[in-house]
C-alpha cells in the first residue's frame, strides 16, 4: 500500500508544477482535469505524511521512555493516532467511482399505491431537498408531473454542487445509493378506518452528463412535440410546448413538459438523455467487470427494494446494509448523512475485502 504512495507523491509534485505554469490554464478543460487529480491526491498525500510523522515521533517516545517511564503513554497515545491515520489512508487508496465529483439528475417515481404513492414521492423530493439544502448543494426542478391530491406521479431535479468538492463528498459520491425503490408504510391521508397501508416509490439516480461524455447524434433522435397536461401557468397547457425525445439506438424516450417554451423543454429533455445514456454505458462496463467488482451496495436492478420508512414505528430501515434508526421525521426533514454513511462504509469495505 505504501509503495503506491511514494509513486502518487511523485505525480502530485509533477501536477503541482504543471498547474503553476500559466499555459497550462489557457486550456480550461486540461485544467479542470489536471485541478481535479491534484485534489484527488493531495489528501491521500497528506494523510502519507502524518503516518511517517507519527513513526518517527515513536521512535523518539520510545527511546525517551528507557530513561523515562512516563513517555511509555504517550507511546500508547501516539500508537493509536497512527492506527487511525492507518486506515485513514488505507480508505483513501480504495479505488473511487469515476463518477463521484458528478452532480446528478434525480428521478422519483409513483409505483404501487396510488395517489398514497405520489403523496410519498412527494415527502421523498421534500427529503432530498432538504438534505440538498442542508449540505449546500443546489437544486434545479427539472420536470414533474403533479398528482391530483398534491404529490408527484414523476419528477426530475437536478442537484449541484457549489464550487469544487473534496473527494467523497461530491453529489454523485453521496447520492448514488439512493437509487431503487423505497418502501413507505402508513396510514394515508385518505384511509378512514385508520388501517396502515404498504405503497412504493422508485427512485433513480444518475451522474450528470456533460458534453464531452456522451456524444448525441441528432439523426438517431425522434422528436415529437405535444400539449402539456397537469396543472400549469400561462401558456403551459394551450400551446405544444411539451417533448418527447426517443433515442432510436437505445429505444430511451424522455419528455418534459414543466418548462413554458419547446425550446427550453427539449434542452432539459437532452440533459435527461444524456444522463440516462452515460448511466446505460456505465452499467454496461460493469457487467463486463462484474467478476472484478464486487461491492454488495451498489446495483443496476432498480427493482430491488433498498429502504423502507415505517411511520408508526417511526423507523428507518436500508435492507442492503442492515442500517436501522428510530428517527424517521429527521431522516424525511433532511438529516439523510447517517443512512448514507452506512451505505458508504458498506461499500469500502466491500472494496477493500476485494482488494485484499
Amino acid at each position: 500500500m505504501f509503495e503506491a504512495v511514494e509513486e502518487l507523491i511523485g505525480e502530485h509534485a509533477d501536477l503541482e508544477r504543471r498547474l503553476a505554469d500559466p499555459a497550462v490554464h489557457a486550456d480550461q478543460a486540461t485544467a479542470r482535469k489536471l485541478s481535479k487529480r491534484y485534489a484527488e491526491l493531495t489528501p491521500i498525500i497528506a494523510a502519507y505524511h502524518s503516518w511517517k510523522q507519527y513513526g518517527e515521533d515513536i521512535e523518539t517516545a520510545r527511546e525517551l521512555a528507557q530513561e523515562d517511564p512516563e513517555f511509555a503513554a504517550e507511546v500508547k497515545e501516539l500508537t493509536a493516532a497512527r492506527e487511525a491515520v492507518t486506515e485513514r489512508l488505507r480508505l483513501l487508496l480504495v479505488p473511487r467511482d469515476p463518477s463521484d465529483d458528478k452532480d446528478v439528475i434525480l428521478e422519483i417515481k409513483a409505483g404501487e399505491g396510488g395517489d398514497e404513492s405520489a403523496l410519498f414521492a412527494g415527502d421523498l423530493l421534500r427529503m432530498y431537498l432538504r438534505y440538498a439544502e442542508r449540505v449546500g448543494w443546489k437544486t434545479e426542478l427539472i420536470d414533474a408531473n403533479e398528482s391530483d391530491l398534491g404529490g408527484y406521479k414523476d419528477v426530475s431535479v437536478a442537484v449541484k454542487t457549489k464550487g469544487s468538492a473534496e473527494p467523497g463528498t461530491g453529489v454523485w459520491a453521496r447520492l448514488k445509493y439512493e437509487g431503487g425503490v423505497h418502501r413507505v408504510q402508513r396510514v394515508p391521508a385518505t384511509e378512514s378506518q385508520g388501517r396502515i397501508h404498504t405503497s412504493a416509490a422508485g427512485v433513480l439516480v444518475l451522474p450528470e452528463a456533460e458534453d464531452v461524455d456522451v456524444e448525441i447524434n441528432p439523426n438517431e433522435l425522434r422528436i415529437d412535440v405535444y400539449r402539456s397536461s397537469g396543472p400549469g401557468g400561462q401558456s403551459v397547457n394551450t400551446t405544444d410546448s411539451a417533448v418527447r425525445i426517443t433515442h432510436l439506438p437505445t429505444g430511451i424516450v424522455v419528455s418534459c413538459q414543466n418548462e413554458k417554451s419547446q425550446l427550453q423543454n427539449k434542452d432539459q429533455a437532452l440533459r435527461i438523455l444524456r444522463a440516462r445514456l452515460l448511466a446505460a454505458a456505465q452499467e454496461e462496463a460493469d457487467k463486463e467487470a462484474s467478476d472484478a467488482r464486487r461491492s454488495q451496495v451498489r446495483t443496476v436492478d432498480r427493482s430491488e427494494r433498498v429502504r423502507t420508512y415505517n411511520f408508526p414505528e417511526n423507523r428507518i430501515s436500508d435492507h442492503r446494509v442492515g442500517f436501522k434508526a428510530y428517527n424517521l421525521d429527521q431522516v424525511l426533514d433532511g438529516e439523510l448523512d447517517a443512512v448514507i454513511q452506512a451505505c458508504v462504509d458498506a461499500d469500502s469495505a466491500a472494496k477493500l475485502a476485494a482488494a485484499q
